[in-house]
């Protein structure tokens, strides 16, 4: 690009070196270049355009990696990669071996702490300036966390410490979702010019340090102050709730003006106390199509655009199934309703949300209260169902043991991206939900495989007076395979049966590769048997012990974890009823799985079609 302001940022450092007007002209490359290498890798784009002026205006001011930059989330990281020292390498974004989507220690010293899940940068933040001051380590603390993010109960623990301990922590609140009235904000921006000038942080300072050298009433006298202050700052701020966390609040401030950033955060460093500094942007900033919808552009795999739409594949997925299903049922029975977590679109709730609007609660990022709310609606004859990631329900386990399932009430559990998924790295795997979930007492827990099963498991699991887990890949849903199957408690079914000494047993996302293994393993002239557990709890154990028994090698294969998965537990069956067979068992290994495309992971952990192949083939 000719006079390109971006081919001279290399580092942080860099950009004191420009004028306001080249940070300007800089934020317009910036967002070019998201665009482009988006377009092809795909990746979090309304919400890396919304932040781009905001991470100049941080970079500029502060003194990373001195000082430290937490990202809540991290998803929304992408210009901050570019302005550390990653700009040659963006393009790899997200790809194997190349770019995190995501704040990754390992990747640079600008990234203080891995982030992926929602709602912990202010108390990451807190421990790390904390560690700072206890070793008299120079530097700043700054968490910036989203408005969204910022309704997960984990951050108020946060800012009710950070009002407590009183340390000079700098929470930015990326606000681009709430209205700014704006005579409000005319106000609330000039009594933010006042408090946060050093002025003005020193005479309080030095003010309440003479008070409390009163004999007697000194600490009455500052008690009562301190009252007082909060109590105008209510008036003055009705929607501030910080300071009654004893917490310093600036804004709002305008995300995407530069020069004002700037002068804010030059003056919030002075700030000797913790302090929000309130700032507005806009989602999709600068991508006609990205404001116009931040939602549908927030996370994409690589798409194309044409007049402001993405050109769309034909082939249904599992979430759009599930989708169509659960409104069916809806439309005949009036009982049942939805609820999720700030994931109305990628769990395939939003055409449900638009049909029956009262029977819809989406409740934030509070993935705790979605399951024990769902609870309260299940105790009073409702019939809830809630849709959450698989990553994200282990925010929630102590909540489906003690509320759902101690009192084995009927709610519906569905867990989106189960298994290995593609390009997030190992925050957003769902490979843990077995490990963590078939463990618990009362719940029954089933993976779809094809169209006709997740017919079969949603309806089982809405009739059901049990709490009932689902989970399914982030993947295209196999078309029926053999002919439509009824749902027997317990039970499995075989896909393909050739009569032969070998048997391979899977579920769910999986067993698309295990049918194409099998495949290969006849054209091998190596017959082979498939069988679809379907259940992951209960399990017909005396069932399975017959099926197994009539085969000299059994193989399984599953897209979990292996510790306490599917073929442990297989192995403790045939163990405590004595079946002699060989038996062996693949799954993912005792790591975090990184980042690539599902394929690719597939490939890593042995699990694609030619992998199954050539073990099942060694092993014979």
């Amino acid at each position: 690009m000719k006079n390109s302001v971006l081919d001279l940022v290399n580092n942080p450092e860099d950009l004191k070196k420009l004028s306001i007007k080249e940070l300007k002209k800089l934020s317009a490359e910036i967002r070019e270049k998201i665009i482009e290498v988006l377009n092809t890798n795909g990746g979090h784009l309304a919400s890396n355009l919304g932040v781009i002026e905001l991470t100049i205006a941080l970079h500029r001011v502060f003194d990373s990696p001195v000082d430290k930059i937490i990202w809540d989330v991290g998803h929304q990281s992408y210009t901050h990669k570019i302005l550390t020292g990653r700009k040659e390498q963006f393009s790899t974004i997200r790809q194997a071996g190349g770019l995190s989507g995501f704040p990754k220690r390992t990747e640079s010293e600008h990234d203080p702490f891995n982030t992926g899940h929602s709602s912990t940068s202010i108390s990451a933040g807190l421990g790390i300036l904390t560690a700072l001051k206890m070793q008299n380590i120079a530097g700043k603390v700054v968490a910036v966390i989203g408005d969204a993010a910022l309704t997960g109960g984990m951050a108020f623990e946060a800012l009710n410490h950070a009002g407590h301990i009183r340390k000079e922590l700098i929470v930015v609140l990326n606000d681009n979702n709430m209205a700014i009235d704006a005579s409000v904000g005319g106000l609330s921006r000039s009594l933010s010019r006042l408090t946060t000038t050093f002025v003005y942080q020193n005479l309080e300072k030095t003010f309440d340090k003479l008070v409390l050298k009163i004999p007697f009433i000194g600490r009455h006298i500052n008690a009562f102050i301190t009252r007082v202050k909060k109590g105008v700052k209510a008036v003055f701020f009705k929607k501030n709730i910080f300071s009654e966390f004893g917490i310093e609040y600036v804004g709002p401030i305008d995300g995407h003006n530069i020069a004002q950033l700037v002068k804010v955060f030059q003056s919030v460093k002075k700030i000797s106390k913790p302090v929000v500094v309130h700032v507005a942007t806009v989602k999709g900033k600068g991508c006609d199509y990205a404001e116009g919808n931040p939602t549908l552009y927030h996370g994409l795999s690589p798409f194309a655009v044409v007049d402001g739409i993405i050109e769309k594949k034909s082939k249904i997925t599992y979430t759009e199934l599930f989708s169509t299903i659960l409104v069916e049922h809806a439309l005949r029975n009036d009982k049942i309703v939805a609820i999720t977590a700030a994931m109305t679109e990628g769990t395939g709730l939003a055409v449900f949300s638009q049909k029956f609007p009262e029977r819809f609660f989406d409740v934030a990022i509070s993935e705790q209260h979605a399951v024990t709310f769902a609870a309260g609606l299940a105790a009073s004859g409702l019939k809830p169902v809630v849709a959450i990631y698989s990553t994200f329900m282990q925010r929630a386990v102590d909540q489906v043991i003690h509320d759902v399932a101690i009192q084995s009430l009927p709610v519906v559990i569905v867990m989106d991206r189960a298994g290995l998924v593609s390009n997030d790295g190992e925050t957003h795997h769902g490979i843990f939900d077995i490990s963590l979930f078939r463990s618990i007492p009362n719940i029954e827990f089933l993976s779809p495989f094809d169209q006709n099963d997740v017919e079969l498991m949603l309806d089982y699991a809405i009739k059901s007076d049990k709490p009932v887990l689902l989970r399914f890949p982030k993947d295209i849903v196999s078309e029926n395979t053999g002919e439509k199957k009824v749902l027997e408690k317990g039970r499995g079914r075989f896909l393909f049966k050739n009569s032969s000494d070998i048997l391979i047993i899977g579920y769910g996302g999986v067993l698309s590769n295990i049918l194409e293994a099998g495949s290969i393993l006849l054209r091998n002239g190596i017959k082979n048997d498939i069988y679809d557990l379907c259940f992951i709890k209960p399990i017909d154990e005396v069932y399975l012990c017959e099926i197994i028994s009539g085969y000299k090698k059994v193989f399984l294969f599953e897209d979990s974890v292996i510790s306490n998965g599917m073929g442990e537990y297989v192995a403790s069956v045939l163990y405590r009823n004595k079946i002699q067979t060989d038996f062996y068992f693949i799954g993912v290994g005792d790591y975090f799985p990184d980042h690539a495309s599902r394929k690719e992971l597939m490939v890593k952990n042995f699990l694609d079609a030619e992998s199954i192949f050539n073990y099942i083939k060694e092993k014979k």
